[in-house]
């Protein structure tokens, strides 16, 4: 039985809160609460000011004016996490696990329970142990975090978060890296802590799950309070034209019809690799190629072994008609055919580094004159790229991990064009980043291969398969189950292929 929200008191509340980072303001006298037992989204743009009020919110930030109050009364939050001796558990959006360390060493990380000084492990473990129960994750206390997948330690966060006895959880989105699946089985468990009177933040640009999973939904545009709503009055539309203040019917550029007869500028024959087995297709120029497919089922692992980050078994890849088949990543890079990682943060940007390292490091040698490195060409080379791409900062020289997640999405693809391609690999374009970006990374897709350049897009959104590309490839367990065009591109067609109801018989 759910409590009526409506008619409960806030637990937290955020009142006229502005925030400046020296001189650059960044939060606009926003205002906000939080009521027991329900969901209160967080939406807006990448930079509309959603990771400084969740810190606020959780202490690790102090606001410059306003106040938060809980429990109707003005609380001054303990900084660095200290606020979850009140209740008020952040779980980010990387998640804060030690990897070699066991899913009840994590829970009672800095707060063990010790009997006659030593540590007693057969009560944290019970303890642990009744926690799994309640919220049904089929995993052991003992189990190392490595080795668990990331929605299982999504539910570790979870975990910890309600063995502090949390009252107020916000997370980070909390679902972007889940399969459907997965999301939904987070959020019968969010539902369970509803039910238990735990608030919860949730900040998503995942605009369907909002209208799923939220009670109230509060949008921020450029650090300023737009709205707070029910959810049951909005529908995921209106929420993206609150947020980015303008139509999205354009979301996607108009499609350009592909040249059928256009050269071919890589064809894959008969690819074996590891996750992939006797795999074909191929990529004329000027096409945008979309791979589509449940996760899993091998699409990442099609491009990592045509671009040499790991080994082909078997088969030919020839690029413009020549053979290339195991050719290294900087042979791949030389050759034309460059990929862009859905990894970002791990693999794609070096987060303590500016933005000009980031930007030239992929095409370092057209930087390098007599040996050394012409810091002027690098420079005129960002000032051109953030142009192009509209990358957007306060300050030309913050590190990369100071970017929100779309800018750093733009500072990627900049890098990778860097080195001119013929041919892009995008892997997961748009993942955990804002509509209002959403927009301009498909349009800079569309204009690529209006250029001339091919694009191949890796995606697990089907909208945007649908939307950007003019093939798709189906895959699954490592197989191409179709490959589809004109009309047959729509979700009941790509499902069937994905699921496996479906199969062509390809030549």
């Amino acid at each position: 039985m759910s409590m009526d929200v409506s008619a409960s008191v806030a637990i937290i509340e955020a009142v006229n809160i502005s925030k400046s980072f020296g001189p650059v303001p960044v939060l606009f006298s926003v205002s906000m609460d939080v009521r027991p037992g329900e969901v209160h989204a967080l939406i807006g743009e990448n930079g509309a000011g959603k990771s400084t009020l969740m810190k606020i919110l959780s202490g690790f930030h102090d606001p410059t004016s306003g106040q938060i109050r809980l429990d109707g009364k003005q609380t001054p939050l303990p900084p660095n996490g200290a606020a979850e001796q009140l209740g008020i558990v952040l779980i980010h959006q990387e998640l804060n696990l030690a990897e070699q360390m066991t899913v009840e060493e994590n829970v009672f990380l800095g707060r063990e329970i010790r009997t006659n000084g030593f540590l007693d492990r057969a009560a944290m473990r019970a303890e642990v142990q009744k926690y799994l129960d309640e919220i049904g994750l089929d995993i052991l206390p003992t189990d190392r975090i490595s080795k668990l997948t990331i929605a299982q330690k999504q539910m570790v966060e979870i975990v910890k978060a309600v063995s502090r006895k949390a009252r107020i959880l916000i997370m980070d989105e909390p679902t972007a890296v889940l399969t459907e699946e997965e999301t939904e089985v987070f959020f019968r468990q969010v539902r369970k802590l509803k039910e238990s009177g735990v608030g919860i933040v949730f900040v998503s640009h995942k605009l369907n799950e909002v209208k799923a999973i939220a009670d109230r939904v509060t949008i921020l545009r450029d650090g300023q309070w737009i709205d707070t709503r029910p959810s049951r009055d909005l529908t995921p539309d209106t929420m993206a034209q609150m947020m980015v203040g303008r139509e999205l019917s354009d979301l996607y550029p108009p499609m350009h019809e592909a040249d059928v007869d256009a050269q071919k500028v890589l064809e894959v024959r008969n690819l074996t690799a590891p996750g992939v087995d006797n795999v074909s297709f191929d990529l004329r120029k000027g096409e945008i190629l979309g791979f589509s497919g449940l996760v899993g089922s091998g699409r990442t692992a099609v491009f990592e072994a045509i671009c040499g980050l790991s080994p082909m078994e078997s088969g030919e890849v020839l690029l413009f008609g020549k053979d290339v088949s195991n050719m290294s990543v900087a042979e791949a890079r030389d050759a034309g055919l460059a990929y862009l990682t859905k990894d970002r943060k791990e693999k794609g940007l070096l987060l303590d580094k500016r933005m000009r390292p980031n930007l030239t490091l992929f095409a370092l040698p057209k930087f390098v004159r007599n040996l050394t490195i012409d810091r002027n060409a690098e420079e005129d080379a960002l000032k051109r790229a953030i142009r192009r791409f509209d990358v957007r900062s306060r300050d030309a020289d913050i590190t990369v991990g100071k970017l929100s997640g779309g800018n750093q999405q733009k500072l990627l693809l900049a890098k990778v064009m860097e080195c001119d391609p013929k041919i892009v690999i995008i892997d997961e374009p748009t993942r955990g980043i804002d509509v209002g970006t959403k927009q301009q990374i498909y349009h800079f897709i569309a204009a690529l291969a209006a250029e001339g350049v091919s694009v191949v897009v890796i995606s697990s959104e089907m909208p945007e398969i649908i939307g950007t590309c003019h093939r798709v490839v189906v895959m699954r367990e490592g197989h191409i189950t179709g490959i589809l065009t004109g009309d047959h591109i729509n979700e009941n067609e790509i499902m069937r292929y994905a699921a496996g109801l479906k199969r062509e018989e390809l030549h």
